[in-house]
């Protein structure tokens, strides 16, 4: 079992001291990638929930760089320590509360080591109160608590604040503070220089009108800066002279005057003066000071990265990065930074140039198209042989995505579009083809009409010529059905021909033609239905036959003479599914609405066999040429508690062998809803998984959420793994140190070489050219030997016969 397709942006990455590799949080594991390649080299596995923190240990010296332990946390309720160079878990600490935000402040402050003993290593977490929850519903849930990770225990009775829900902790570059955002304000604690368990915190809080949404602290000075939901950067400067100074007294003494002399500061914030900085539109969603504290830079929903100079407030950019920033990481690698986008990409930036290096693609994550063209969208399509899932992206594209490998392969831009955040969509991608080889594609658009003018329908047939999935556009064709919306299209396998079936009531096949200056798609027949509007339409796994729905009944063609063969079927609401069951004379139809129905379908006796009244989201063919599956929706339980026992499964993957109604198999599966399955052909090169069995090809389930799972549908193993287990992954190092650096690699040894075995020696022509060749552990006794040699000194006489 292969799972893949988490976000790569629920939560802030962290690189490598050596800046060599960078952290990710990818569901329940850290991923580690190349830096230099952005390919994976490895995972954390060991949560069992979202792992919503990752902290590097810090290099103390040079030396220090080749370490590679960090601390992560989870919502399964854990903090782990792990050596993520080989990669092992050292340590687990359960606090028992789902975690949201981990910081700890010794590991980036400088310790005292004179002491004889190491002090405890305090951590602050975020944290959900549960167990309040159970109590009262309205109760705050969100609680800021200190943990002891030296003892693996939580700090008894010390709750530094609580809140309507846990946020995220910002902690500054020196360790010496850390601070929460609650609506419109912000609080900021001072770090002990020396921790213990009762310890009292000092705190400030800073008050604005509109709600903080990120904020960061100045490396070297007291310098806090805040964004908020209008796009202001807020900047205090002098922050908790009076709260966190040694001398109380002289504070408290001058309390007096020290409101009359604080611009822009509200009300008896603790606060030499406050500037506000405006540039983004909307809310600005990160914000990182540079190492120096000589910048700071910002990002939002524009899709912009700001590069605020501090002493003079100057500005430059880097525009059209294409999506929503979340997050900007530096490195220790003063020339390498991050940002992370709202469309799941990590891009590694070259610093100070900001010039992009490479991009670590996670899939797209889901999007909802506008209400008035939902119905027309489809959903996933895959190329089955090349195990590639293409799907559509928000920015009017398709993304092609190794299901085998996780990670991005290319994306086509169906429709060119510069990212605005706020702008209406006006062009929707809507349907998706791939031909059996996947050498072609087929996209439908739709552009939305303003004022209920202008709308326009758009055929485009795409060619690729590498497996890389580099598609370029080889034919245009504007209203294919007059002004009707397309329903489904579809390829003839073995041939190059395509259908397109519409809601007006026809289809239409088209073919290449091949010319020397021009080759495109023309269109090489028509058919229609008793004017239905034509709802799907699919080819069978040898060409020969085209099945279209006309509704409520499935019409059979021949699609080279465009001739009407049969008609079969009966449905209750309009057919919306048709896929031949392998290469057999079955055909399964499913149709939605008020009274959904999946039947099967005999085109000999052109008769339903059996049928069920599911809501099927999927339907795919497996190996078997009886034999297949669909994903089928759970009905909505009346009750909570029987939602809740059923542990948040909403759909079940339902395999059937065409001549017995009763499922074979049953899977259950959560966020069934707009998922998709597709029985993958080929399979990853990973002799580990299989456990060196030949593999019948692989079973993909894609959820609503875009997460992923390859499994086995014939087999009874439910062993789990990773992208790290398979092989063909980027090595750790691409340098060799100390042994290897001086004698290579070692050869492989072969245990199951039998040591005792005879050497046999095959006489040659001259055996004394070679006789002594070779190493002393392979040459033969030197009984052998002795003999071999006389006898080829001697020479030989022929036998006389008398």
């Amino acid at each position: 079992m292969i799972r893949g397709g988490r976000s790569y942006v629920s939560s802030p990455p962290a690189f490598s001291n050596d800046a060599k590799r960078v952290l990710v949080c990818t569901g329940n594991t850290v991923s580690i990638f190349s830096t230099s390649t952005g390919l994976q080299m490895g995972a954390l596995e060991g949560h069992v929930a979202l792992v919503t923190s990752v902290i590097v240990i810090p290099a103390s010296g040079p030396a220090g760089r080749i370490l590679c332990y960090c601390w992560t946390a989870s919502l399964d309720g854990t903090i782990r320590y792990w050596d993520f160079s080989v990669p092992e878990l050292m340590k687990t600490v359960d606090v028992r509360l789902p975690i949201f935000s981990l910081v700890i402040p010794s590991l980036l402050s400088q310790q005292n080591e004179s002491s004889e003993r190491a002090p405890d290593v305090f951590a602050y977490i975020s944290v959900e109160n549960i167990r309040a929850l159970e109590k009262q519903p309205k109760a705050l849930r969100g609680q800021v608590r200190k943990c002891n990770l030296t003892k693996s225990t939580l700090a008894g009775g010390v709750t530094l604040k609580e809140t309507k829900k846990p946020e995220y902790i910002t902690i500054s570059s020196s360790g010496e503070s850390f601070g929460i955002l609650d609506k419109q304000k912000l609080h900021i604690w001072k770090v002990p220089e020396i921790e213990s368990e009762r310890v009292v915190l000092k705190r400030i809080d800073l008050h604005h009108t509109k709600n903080f949404t990120v904020f960061a602290f100045h490396p070297t000075q007291r310098i806090v800066a805040a964004g908020d939901v209008t796009g202001r950067i807020l900047i205090w400067r002098g922050f908790g002279k009076r709260t966190f100074s040694i001398g109380d007294g002289q504070a408290n003494g001058r309390s007096s005057n020290f409101d009359e002399d604080k611009p822009g500061v509200r009300g008896n914030d603790d606060a030499d003066n406050c500037s506000t900085w405006h540039w983004h539109p909307h809310e600005v969603n990160c914000l990182v000071f540079s190492s120096d504290g000589a910048y700071m830079y910002s990002g939002g929903r524009e899709g912009v990265l700001v590069v605020w100079q501090i002493d003079t407030g100057k500005k430059k950019f880097l525009p059209r990065i294409g999506s929503p920033l979340l997050y900007f990481v530096d490195s220790p690698d003063p020339s390498l930074a991050s940002i992370s986008c709202a469309d799941n990409q990590i891009h590694l930036l070259k610093m100070p140039a900001m010039e992009m290096l490479k991009s670590i693609s996670g899939i797209k994550l889901p999007f909802s198209p506008p209400e008035a063209v939902s119905s027309l969208c489809s959903g996933f399509v895959f190329d089955e042989k090349a195990g590639v899932v293409a799907l559509h992206t928000e920015n009017y594209g398709i993304q092609f995505y190794s299901l085998f490998d996780d990670h991005g392969i290319s994306e086509v831009q169906v429709c060119e579009r510069n990212h605005q955040p706020g702008n209406e969509i006006t062009v929707v991608v809507t349907q998706l083809a791939l031909s059996v080889d996947g050498s072609f594609m087929s996209t439908i658009e739709v552009r939305l009409p303003e004022e209920d003018m202008g709308g326009l329908v758009c055929l485009k047939f795409w060619t690729s010529d590498s497996q890389d999935k580099h598609f370029r556009l080889l034919t245009v064709i504007y209203e294919p059905h007059r002004d009707s919306h397309i329903s489904a299209v579809a390829f003839r396998p073995n041939q190059l021909m395509a259908v397109t079936s519409s809601y007006g009531g026809d289809f239409k096949t088209r073919f290449i033609k091949r010319e020397v200056q021009n080759t495109g798609w023309t269109c090489y027949a028509v058919g229609s239905y008793k004017k239905r509007p034509m709802t799907a339409a699919t080819f069978s796994a040898d060409g020969s036959v085209l099945a279209v729905a006309a509704e409520t009944v499935i019409t059979l063609w021949d699609p080279d003479r465009n001739i009407l063969v049969a008609v079969i079927g009966d449905a209750f609401t309009p057919i919306k599914t048709l896929s031949f069951v392998g290469q057999s004379g079955y055909i399964v139809s499913a149709s939605r609405g008020s009274r959904p129905q999946l039947s099967i379908w005999s085109l000999s006796k052109l008769s339903e066999l059996w049928s069920y009244s599911l809501q099927i989201e999927a339907v795919t063919c497996l190996g078997d040429p009886l034999t297949f599956a669909v994903l089928a929706l759970l009905p909505k339980l009346a009750t909570e508690s029987q939602e809740m026992a059923l542990g948040g499964r909403d759909g079940a993957i339902l395999a059937f062998n065409v001549n017995r109604p009763d499922p074979v198999a049953v899977w259950s599966v959560r966020k069934a809803e707009g998922g998709a399955l597709a029985f993958l052909q080929g399979s990853p090169s990973q002799e580990n998984i299989t456990q060196g069995k030949a593999s019948r090809g692989l079973l993909a389930f894609v959820n609503g959420d875009h997460e992923y799972v390859l499994f086995d549908p014939y087999s009874d193993e439910a062993t789990e793994h990773g992208v790290a287990h398979r092989k063909g992954l980027v090595s750790e190092e691409t340098e060799k140190y100390g042994y290897l650096s001086v004698y290579g690699e070692l050869p492989e040894f072969n245990h199951e070489r039998n040591e005792t075995a005879e050497i046999t020696v095959a006489p040659s022509e001259k055996p004394w050219a070679t006789l002594f060749s070779g190493s002393s552990q392979t040459l033969p006794p030197l009984t052998k030997l002795c003999s071999a040699f006389l006898e080829s000194l001697l020479e030989k006489r022929t036998a006389v016969v008398e």
